[in-house]
């Protein structure tokens, strides 16, 4: 393993799920005729290489800047005058990169796909290093996109467009959702700005913001971002024509929340994103208890100023309260956000959290949901107690019985059955939330996830994928899901494309990643990752007090075994861990 400084260009082809679907063998072949006539030669010819092709996806590297971006001009415009029926973005950055064993990885090289998801269709996206050594180079301009903030990568990175280059009619956002989006009204929910002076209550403001996701999600007539997707532009100085570019919608609804004592203020207001004229805007006061009062009255306002009618008993449902408790309410959240995580250690704490809300108000259904959640997902990690199964049952079921139409109580009822191995009613569970969901990206994944496990490998992924299409900017939770949908499909490369980063939450992360390399042939990288997942996994049984003994598949991955219905999924997990080098027991070692 080697570091060195390099150029690295990341392209994607666009539209190329729906490409293959209308035509596979005709996208294939023009997919190796456009590699063969005219990319790989412009990367040679440029002094680059192409490290790897993934899919719809290139990966290259060059030893100059300069080259670099020569080579991806000279691409953009012979793609544009040969009138090639294939469109491609391109990112580029210049950064500190790990080569081995051909392939190269680290921060450079995430920094250049992310890039890459900021250029237009036919265009190229560079970061302020790249921008820093050519600009005075060559004869294109630059177009400053200023800070952005991207997935997985913690600090913000300075962009630049090179101009003339985009067709200037989507943005590589809307480009991706366009298959999706349905011809409605499309609106996004920013993250409320926390305007208290006190960073403890930024969770108010995210909670008012999510709930106003959540109820305007409700109605069919309208096309709403997913939560994750909007709130990457947390904390974030926004152009609103931007954003709305960015998304792939109509509107944008952008507000703040201020809390002084037991009064709370919110503003709403929303704005027409290709104009960024002020469609409506309201200003509400009210004691905190009535707070879900507000949420109910500013999604009401919104909706009614959209275009097209509501239903009026859609309307009525959209404005459920989930609890009169404010306190209770902050618990929940601040669990849910340590729920998100999937580790063993904030599972942990996230179940005091919301103990305490159910004592609070043990009519809250939301609480007793992800408190039967917090078991679910020991039950994935293999390291719930005794009778947690039975434990998670009764809490999904008391939470179902409390609100009977939320869509994630309904998910979370059918993971209690799951888990109690009642795997027809999980099924029969399943497609019914699934014929509920509208909006509801994560509800969705989680779904899809369930058909995993259930055996059902087409059908989860074409679940996952379309919740990743309807949230764009997802969490890491749902990568998490979607590695393992790659790895049931034997698209091990993706796998390792997927989980590398934030979405190794947890051992079973790990635990894909190794046999992934091992299924690869790829030995001495499946033996790293190997020593790693062992590391992790020691880490998380130390947490919970778990006695082990030796390394073996028994004792570290066997309390996965649970969660899969069919032998041979999980003799497929197992295949590719004995090919790392992890015995199947103590006696076999």
């Amino acid at each position: 393993m080697e570091r060195r400084l390099a150029a690295i260009v990341a392209a994607d082809l666009i539209g190329y799920s729906n490409l293959m679907e209308q035509d596979e063998a005709g996208t294939l072949s023009a997919m190796s005729h456009v590699l063969e006539s005219t990319i790989e030669p412009l990367v040679s010819e440029h002094n680059g290489r192409i490290v790897k092709l993934m899919g719809d996806g290139i990966l290259a590297e060059f030893g100059s800047v300069l080259d670099a971006v020569k080579c991806a001009v000279a691409w953009q415009e012979k793609m544009k005058r040969d009138e090639i029926n294939l469109q491609f973005r391109i990112g580029i950055n210049l950064g500190d990169i790990i080569f081995q064993g051909g392939d190269i990885f680290g921060t450079g090289v995430n920094v250049a796909a992310r890039l890459e998801a900021l250029a237009d269709r036919g265009g190229i996206c560079v970061s302020g290093a790249v921008h820093s050594e050519v600009k005075n180079k060559l004869e294109v301009t630059f177009e400053d996109l200023g800070l952005q903030t991207v997935k997985n990568i913690s600090e913000q990175i300075r962009a630049y467009r090179v101009s003339g280059l985009s067709s200037g009619q989507h943005d590589v956002l809307q480009t991706k959702a366009s298959n999706s989006l349905p011809d409605k009204p499309s609106v996004a929910v920013l993250p409320f700005e926390n305007m208290s002076g006190d960073s403890s209550k930024a969770f108010l403001s995210d909670g008012i913001s999510e709930d106003i996701i959540i109820g305007l999600s409700r109605f069919k007539t309208l096309f709403v971002i997913a939560r994750n997707s909007s709130f990457s532009f947390k904390g974030a100085h926004v152009d609103i024509k931007d954003v709305g570019r960015k998304l792939g919608v109509q509107y944008i609804v952008e507000g703040s929340v201020r809390q002084a004592g037991n009064r709370v203020r919110v503003t709403a207001q929303l704005i027409e994103a290709a104009t960024g004229n002020h469609v409506w805007a309201e200003r509400y006061d009210s004691e905190l208890k009535d707070i879900f009062d507000v949420q109910d009255e500013v999604t009401k306002s919104i909706v009614a100023v959209l275009p097209g009618q509501v239903q009026q008993d859609v309307a009525d449902r959209s404005s459920r309260k989930p609890t009169n408790n404010m306190k209770a309410h902050e618990l929940m959240l601040q669990a849910k956000a340590l729920r998100d995580r999937l580790n063993v250690e904030d599972i942990a704490q996230a179940r005091i959290l919301l103990e305490n809300a159910i004592a609070l108000d043990p009519k809250y259904a939301r609480a007793h949901m992800y408190l039967a959640d917090t078991y679910v997902v020991d039950l994935f990690l293999g390291v719930a107690t005794e009778g947690a199964s039975k434990l998670s049952f009764d809490l999904s079921r008391k939470g179902a019985a409390l609100d009977t139409n939320d869509v994630y109580i309904q998910d979370q009822l059918g993971f209690a059955y799951l888990c109690e191995g009642l795997w027809d009613d999980a099924e029969v569970q399943f497609e019914k939330t699934l014929s509920q969901i509208v909006n509801e990206a994560e509800s969705m994944a989680w779904c899809g996830y369930a058909f995993l496990l259930l055996g059902q490998h087409q059908k989860a992924s074409d679940v996952v994928l379309k919740a990743t299409r309807l949230d764009p900017l997802h969490p890491p939770a749902l990568d998490w899901i979607l590695g393992q949908v790659h790895f049931f499909a034997r698209r091990y490369e993706d796998v390792i494309r997927v989980l590398m980063g934030d979405a190794l939450l947890n051992s079973m992360a790990h635990v894909f990643l190794v046999a992934s390399y091992a299924h690869l042939g790829r030995s001495a990288e499946a033996q790293t990752a190997l020593k790693t997942f062992i590391s992790e996994r020691h880490r998380e049984f130390e947490l919970r007090g778990i006695e082990f003994g030796e390394n073996t598949i028994e004792t570290l991955a066997g309390g996965y075994r649970g969660v899969w219905r069919k032998q041979e999924d999980w003799d497929h997990i197992v295949d590719g861990l004995v090919k790392a080098g992890l015995p199947m027991s103590a006696q076999s070692d």
